[in-house]
């Protein structure tokens, strides 16, 4: 008769329970994984999936039971290093969103916007367009199985422990944020420049032709321009987004060995 002891039972508990907490966590909050749109039976299975792989490769494990409240407070570090993992992705695409948003509001558009079931609020029509571009070229450079190598890679230089997670590693999460606005003015720049001399003209234009009434195609004109600028900026887009996505997959090592 097949029997299991209780010490056996729980090796396994917390040989699958311990990794699949880190690797939900990062399906609940990074790029792509996160969508609202992938139901959460996918997230819950892909990340199961990818436990089973990844768990016979960790090594040792603490000695102690999963309900104990060492066991518990392992269970929370390990989601803190998700959600941490994660975010420092969802930086890099809440970059490209603010250049979105301030695209929109040198073309106009900033009264354009409609409901973002991923943000669970008003979006920018112009963000939503750039960030699906983004998303696209994430997805076409394999930037979600970087990702995955990347986490799958912090169970070694951030093996699970009780040990209380570095601060260096939060402080270097928190300077990557600059780069939502760094990268958003870069990004932006052109439209920005080209609009504002657009604007410059049409005021030169009114002043030398009022009755042309240029309030009444000042918009029309903004919106072509950076329509057009827009379209003739995506194939330098590209690069781009596949630098920032390639810094933000070595930033989240570098967030990984700060937690430490």
């Amino acid at each position: 008769m097949f029997s299991v002891t209780y010490e056996q039972l729980n090796v396994w508990l917390t040989a699958f329970l311990w990794p699949f907490v880190r690797i939900l966590a990062l399906m609940a909050t990074a790029p792509v994984f996160g969508e609202k749109s992938l139901p959460n039976r996918v997230k819950l299975g892909l990340a199961a999936f990818i436990t089973l792989i990844v768990a016979p490769t960790i090594g040792a494990l603490p000695h102690v039971t999963v309900f104990s409240a060492q066991g518990v407070w392992i269970i929370v570090n390990q989601f803190l290093i998700g959600v941490a993992l994660g975010f420092t992705m969802q930086i890099v695409f809440g970059a490209v969103q603010a250049a979105g948003d301030i695209m929109g509001l040198s073309m106009g558009l900033g009264f354009a916007t409609f409901f973002d079931p991923h943000s669970a609020g008003s979006t920018d029509v112009m963000s939503r367009y750039v960030n699906m571009i983004a998303l696209l070229t994430f997805l076409a450079l394999d930037g979600h199985l970087q990702v995955l190598s990347a986490l799958i890679q912090t169970f070694q230089s951030v093996p699970i422990s009780a040990n209380v997670l570095g601060a260096n590693g939060w402080r270097v999460l928190a300077g990557w944020g600059s780069t939502v606005i760094s990268a958003a003015m870069l990004l932006s720049l052109p439209i920005v420049t080209a609009l504002l001399i657009t604007n410059l003209a049409l005021g030169i234009l009114n002043r030398a032709a009022p009755q042309i009434g240029v309030f009444q195609i000042g918009l029309p004109v903004t919106l072509i321009t950076g329509l057009l600028l827009i379209q003739l900026m995506l194939p330098n887009m590209m690069p781009f987004f596949a630098r920032i996505f390639e810094s933000g997959v070595e930033q989240m090592g570098r967030v990984a060995a700060g937690l430490r």
